[in-house]
């Protein structure tokens, strides 16, 4: 039974550190800002998952599983939303991108209370 279990731990350990190398493989290759961010940010926040996981198995205290759980659910809904945030202010302040990339033009449409005057109105 531990044999099995330590086999479940490595796993969930090799497998966070591989979506962690390839974030960072994709942070240096990847040709714009919007792509890097988008490896980035996918990679990491899977990647930290499942090490949070093998080491949640790993700990023998409740406290110490409940910190680790908090942990890995701000990871989990604060790195989504920082890498929104900083896509659509390089959006919004027209960063360069690679000719083949494609955006669907949603953020020059206005939405209930904003009116849009342009794109020089962010303040970021």
């Amino acid at each position: 039974m531990t044999f099995l279990f330590d086999l479940i731990i490595s796993f969930l350990l090799w497998a966070g550190l591989f979506f962690l190398f390839v974030g960072t493989i994709g942070l240096i290759r990847l040709p714009d800002l919007y792509t890097r961010m988008h490896a980035t940010s996918k990679c990491d926040t899977l990647g930290t998952g499942l090490i949070l996981l093998a080491v949640i198995l790993q700990v023998p205290g409740y406290n110490e599983i409940i910190k680790l759980v908090l942990l890995g659910v701000f990871i989990w809904t604060i790195n989504p939303v920082v890498a929104h945030i900083m896509g659509h202010t390089a959006y919004l302040r027209g960063e360069h991108h690679t000719p083949s990339t494609f955006f669907k033009d949603c953020y020059d449409t206005p939405y209930p209370g904003k009116e849009m005057s342009g794109k020089e109105d962010v303040h970021a």
